[in-house]
């Protein structure tokens, strides 16, 4: 049976290089996997303890590291990415996801995991499954005939510095902020996930915990159904607003021609944000959120407008998914189904939450069920 061990959070994935360089010293071990080391780069977590720019800076990193790690002990590497279906969990299109990994570490094959509503998506039919295996397939033969440059040591600089600087802005807000805790869990249906049978898992590690107890699936999930999307993007543009001067602007004009890792982080975001809506936010907040926290839900909606306009300066778009004219027709026409279901789940929240939690209603749980099944399928990702 072949070893995968898997690096999950920042700090896993910072420590991976180490851990494999001590494994792969040891003789029988050697002997043992016979020369192929698969290796699980964890997405959800690592997401959920630093953001995206951060986590997905330690992902890169630390699969470079560790391609130059079996090329020294002459052992074929396959990188094995625990991807979820959303961005959070580090879904991205195919193409862009299996292109923007870094020079090499495709040698050795690709290994992917499909979460369970983008398995029904992309192979839920014969011609699904083909055109997905089709796109992985070509993906990967354009990576290994056509590598991506390696960046340059000004870019690793660059993204370092935005990298840290996403982290601390989102750990400010994430772990940070007092309000935090108590606004999540009135302003999303977290509570009620963990009571619906959604999952194959519980919604917590611990029963007691906070954010970092939570699993990533719910802690998404959550966010997904009130359309701020908010592990997504958090911090992120004002990472990068904060090294935009005179002095950086060539080189980030440079990163973003030349180098496909950071072009597609850029690209997720234009996702998001269309995917994004601060006027459903506002309406869950409107009902369901005490008078002393709204101001913390005005503040995220504000950092989202901020970004989307930092974003479209960026890119020198004037508009969210120019560049994929039938993503976003997909989305608007999904997104005027989806209005009324957020209105009806609001509702119920609030009938939910004022019969208390010793009240069971069936009928109102099945109709919560719905809501939450039916803006998940809209937005084409949950977990």
């Amino acid at each position: 049976m072949p070893v995968a061990p898997l690096f999950e959070t920042l700090d896993d994935l910072n420590n991976s290089p180490s851990v494999m360089r001590k494994l792969l010293s040891i003789d029988w071990y050697r002997g043992y996997v016979k020369g192929r080391q698969f290796v699980m780069i964890g997405y959800s977590d690592s997401a959920k303890d630093a953001g995206a720019l951060a986590a997905g800076w330690a992902q890169y990193q630390s699969q470079e590291a560790l391609v130059a790690i079996a090329e020294e002990f002459n052992c074929s590497l396959t990188l094995f990415h625990g991807r979820g279906g959303t961005i959070g969990r580090g879904g991205l299109p195919a193409h862009a996801a299996i292109y923007s990994q870094p020079p090499g570490s495709l040698e050795g094959g690709f290994r992917v995991t499909e979460q369970g509503e983008t398995i029904r998506y992309k192979f839920g039919m014969p011609k699904l499954a083909k055109r997905s295996l089709g796109i992985y397939a070509s993906a990967i033969i354009e990576a290994m005939l056509f590598p991506p440059p390696a960046p340059k040591e000004e870019w690793r600089e660059l993204i370092t510095t935005m990298a840290g600087q996403g982290r601390d802005n989102y750990r400010g807000t994430v772990r940070h902020d007092e309000d935090f805790v108590p606004y999540f869990r009135v302003a999303t249906p977290e509570q009620e996930l963990g009571k619906l049978p959604l999952g194959s898992r519980p919604s917590k590690r611990k029963p007691q915990g906070g954010i970092e107890s939570l699993r990533a699936i719910p802690w998404i999930f959550a966010w997904a159904q009130t359309r701020l999307v908010l592990p997504s993007w958090l911090g992120v543009m004002r990472a990068i607003d904060s090294v935009k001067n005179a002095e950086n602007e060539k080189v980030v004009n440079e990163m973003f021609a030349e180098w496909p890792f950071y072009r597609s982080r850029l690209s997720m975001l234009d996702m998001v944000f269309h995917k994004a809506d601060p006027r459903i936010s506002e309406a869950y907040d409107e009902r369901l959120v005490p008078e002393e926290l709204k101001h913390f839900g005005a503040a995220l909606r504000k950092e989202l407008k901020e970004s989307i306009a930092s974003l479209l300066e960026l890119t020198g778009e004037n508009d969210i998914m120019k560049a994929d004219p039938l993503g976003k027709e997909s989305m608007e026409i999904r997104a005027a189904y989806l209005q009324p279901l957020h209105y009806l789940q609001i509702e119920l929240l609030d009938r939910i939450r004022k019969a208390g939690d010793d009240v069971h209603n069936p009928d109102l749980e099945r109709a919560m069920m719905v809501t939450i099944t039916g803006i998940a399928t809209g937005m084409r990702n949950t977990g």
